[in-house]
């Protein structure tokens, strides 16, 4: 054996931050365990995070760049990558201009130093219209809604969990998420903490999920419904004279006047919810000193997401919770600097997609239109994607139309450290270091923190021979982008940024900027001496289970940057889409809807390739309430043929009381069966791609968020698993079929 030596970091697996101690043996992760001195975990762990090492250390994971040669990618040099790359990117741009080009940035972005500060500075050299990102099959609902209400899409209130008596969550599943838009290290205990001391979390859901199941209260509602639930509270508010806003918000009276053909009796007719039961929601959630209302991934990815997310605030803002100790709160993270309380406020729309003429919002397109822009022929057609850590052959709607897409390209480099669905199809594969082998900062869920702390991971082991640093790839690709000459080094942008904050820094400290450099530490020190705490990465360094910074503290109305300085409760945007609910109050409800569902040892589809997190019963099954399935003729092991307007695949059937009857769920980021792909656990384990059956065409206006919950099927049987000649011990659905 060789000499044990333990070392601190944060997880970088999801948006939980959790504190890890690492026992590092011969340059590898030997074990992984919760940090029981991290001020902000206290030693929780998951069991992604407890096989860090076997992440790390996975045996498919990419260590030299790939270049496709001959229909096969084989490993070559930095340098032959890089002007590969250059000999692809640069004719495309010359001929038919940057617009001719697209971007797409996956969720693994944010949990990387890199991808916080060089990705923007490559965006805006590749100078192109066409910017994608997971945030549009994810949370850009709530981005627009707080963008609208606060001035900034970044201003995302969340839920004071450590001091809340009242808890009312709609479509989040955090016992098996680990939180999301809230960052909150145990979850689950603090949801355990609030019973504790005598409050109450009540959950909102299609399906009995673990955290439903650990509830004091749940409901199921029909999927998509959520904005019909809200405004009956918000009608019953009015009527009953229950509303206490605060001083800064402005906007009530016209919210009122939008929640008058919303009453309890009505909405209950859509949602499934008693009326009796939504009206008293809205009366514990007033008469409570400290409630806060918390809506996720299920609010978001539905056709009225933007407007769910919307009335989420509004009732907080109605109960007087928001911005009070245990309601709704903003964080202040430590590298932000605090705002004057007013500001240009948010808009959207600044230009359009070629194709269906959608919005932009937030500096990026609906991923929903990046298929439409491959193939649709014309000026400025799409004819080389970028790809940075994302998989969105897996995570898009109608992925089988995407994947058809990328293969006409003509050309593709991703940044990814696999050769997986999306990236199969890629000219050049640039793979990053390991998550042990490079600094840890986490820019964005530092800034959604149920409690301010702050955290910083050195890298853990040197750079192995032949790697490259991330910020270093990305700092190479907008040389070549930029018409540049290559050479290794940071970009020409951020070292305008370094010297941007150094020059703040003399100004707002003294000093010649305490030798701020162009390197992601060299940024990250500065943005902390210039943040609300004044504080340096020396100090993060020198205490390496984090710092506390205190419970959350009321902003308003400092955090705002709306032209009025107050909180808009109704801006015109979201006011104007009510129409739209309004006019589905009367729809007819499909017979069989699919929702999909999350599991604790899954992260979308990027750790489908570790033995510990893939073992045990399949987990990509079809759950069917007992009543559909017996109307379907059904039974548990069943193989069913599942279809929407846009895709049939087969799908393992498990009946189940989780779900409500009329509701389906699938998992999302399986459909690991496609060939050119190096993944071997994950290719053992394919299960089922459901967004096969999720429809392109289909989004929330407001945000051009993909409708990935409430998709319209039918489902027929298939031939029972007994039945089915030769069919192989424990073979899933999809190795015996999938059609699209």
């Amino acid at each position: 054996m060789g000499e044990l030596r333990t070392a601190y970091r944060t997880c970088p697996f999801c948006e939980a931050a959790c504190g890890l101690e690492l026992t590092i043996e011969d340059g590898r992760v030997v074990a992984a365990r919760g940090d029981r001195e991290h001020v902000f975990s206290h030693g929780f762990v998951c069991p992604k995070g407890a096989t860090f090492g076997q992440v790390t250390d996975d045996p498919d994971r990419l260590r030299r760049p790939l270049v496709r040669r001959g229909g096969e990618h084989v490993e070559v040099d930095w340098d032959e990558a890089f002007e590969v790359v250059a000999a692809g990117l640069r004719p495309v741009i010359e001929t038919y201009g940057p617009h001719a080009t697209a971007i797409y940035l996956g969720n693994p972005n944010v949990h990387t130093m890199a991808g916080g500060l060089y990705l923007s500075p490559l965006v805006k050299a590749l100078g192109t219209r066409n910017v994608f990102s997971a945030s549009t099959v994810d949370q850009m609902p709530k981005h627009v809604s707080c963008g609208y209400m606060f001035g900034s899409p970044l201003a995302i209130p969340v839920p004071d969990l450590d001091r809340t008596d009242l808890l009312l969550m709609l479509g989040a599943n955090p016992w098996e998420s680990n939180g999301s838009l809230a960052t909150a290290a145990d979850f689950p205990g603090r949801l355990k903490a609030i019973q504790e001391r005598g409050g109450r979390f009540i959950v909102v859901d299609p399906r009995k999920t673990r955290t439903a199941a650990h509830a004091n209260e749940h409901l199921f509602i029909r999927p998509g419904t959520d904005a019909f639930l809200l405004f009956g509270i918000v009608h019953t508010l009015f009527a009953d004279n229950l509303t206490n806003p605060s001083p800064y918000v402005e906007g009530v009276a016209a919210v009122g006047e939008l929640a008058a053909g919303f009453a309890p009796e009505v909405v209950s007719q859509v949602t499934g919810v008693p009326a009796e039961r939504i009206r008293s929601l809205a009366h514990e959630l007033a008469a409570s000193p400290r409630a806060a209302v918390y809506g996720r991934i299920g609010t978001c990815t539905v056709e009225f997401g933007t407007l769910t997310s919307w009335l989420v605030d509004v009732v907080n803002a109605l109960t007087g919770n928001l911005d009070r100790p245990g309601g709704v709160m903003f964080p202040l993270a430590p590298h932000v600097r605090r705002g004057s309380g007013s500001g240009k406020g948010f808009r959207t729309g600044r230009w359009h997609s070629r194709v269906r003429g959608l919005p932009e919002v937030k500096g990026e397109l609906p991923v929903a239109t990046l298929a439409d822009e491959i193939e649709t022929p014309g000026n400025e057609q799409v004819r080389a994607l970028i790809t940075v850590a994302g998989n969105p052959v897996l995570s898009t709607p109608n992925s089988a139309r995407l994947d058809r897409a990328l293969a006409g390209l003509s050309f593709m480099v991703s940044v990814d450290p696999y050769l997986n669905e999306t990236t199969r199809h890629a000219d050049v594969v640039l793979p990053p270091p390991d998550a042990v082998r490079k600094g840890h900062y986490d820019f964005s869920f530092l800034g959604l923190a149920v409690r301010n702390f702050a955290a910083y991971s050195p890298p853990v082991l040197p750079l192995l021979p032949g790697s490259m640093d991330e910020c270093d790839i990305l700092a190479r690709l907008e040389a070549i982008v930029s018409g540049r000459q290559l050479a290794a080094g940071r970009s020409t942008a951020d070292r305008s940024t370094a010297d941007h904050a150094e020059a703040h820094q003399a100004t707002t400290h003294g000093g010649s900027g305490h030798g701020t450099t162009a390197d992601p530490e060299g940024l990250l020190d500065a943005a902390l001496r210039a943040g609300p705490y004044g504080l340096t990465l020396q100090q993060l360094i020198d205490n390496p289970h984090g710092i506390d910074l205190g419970p959350l503290e009321p902003r308003l109305p400092e955090v705002l940057r709306t032209p009025s300085g107050k909180v808009e409760l109704c801006p015109a945007p979201l006011a104007a889409d009510v129409e739209r609910l309004r006019a589905a109050l009367n729809r007819e409800p499909d017979s069989l809807v699919l929702i999909g569902r999350r599991h604790l040892r899954s992260n979308n589809s990027w750790m489908h390739n570790v033995p510990a997190l893939v073992k045990g019963r399949d987990r990509c099954t079809l759950q069917l309430n007992p009543a559909d399935a017996a109307r379907l003729d059904l039974v548990d092991g069943d193989d069913a043929q599942v279809t929407s307007r846009v895709g049939t695949i087969s799908a393992r059937v498990e009946v189940t009381y989780a779900v409500m009857p009329g509701v389906v769920s699938l998992p999302h980021g399986w459909g690991h069966d496609v060939p050119g792909t190096r993944q071997t656990v994950a290719a053992a384990h394919p299960g089922v791609n459901s967004n096969v059956l999720t429809d392109e065409s289909v989004i929330d206006p407001l945000s051009g968020n993909s409708v990935l919950n409430g998709i319209p099927v039918e489902i027929k049987p298939l031939a029972r698993r007994d039945e089915v000649p030769n069919a192989p011990q424990g073979a899933t659905p999809s190795q015996q079929q999938t059609k699209v």
